[in-house]
């Protein structure tokens, strides 16, 4: 799972279910106090599902894409 690091707003989801990212590329940015943080996939993996939308206000720890 990807899970928010921080409270903060879904700004952005840059990949799709079935999509397989590799190690460093972005998946999510989250707006937090006016700053804006980029979430990078830790290793290759395959985007299996999206459980956050943008827009979305989302808490700690709350998943944002499940992966395979």
């Amino acid at each position: 799972l990807l899970l928010s690091p921080m409270p903060g707003l879904l700004v952005r989801l840059a990949a799709q279910g079935g999509q397989a990212v590799q190690a460093g590329e972005r998946l999510a940015v989250i707006e937090a106090m006016k700053m804006e943080n980029i979430l990078t996939a830790q290793q290759d993996v395959t985007v299996a599902e999206i459980l956050a939308t943008p827009g979305e206000s989302l808490s700690v720890d709350q998943p944002i894409l499940r992966f395979v």
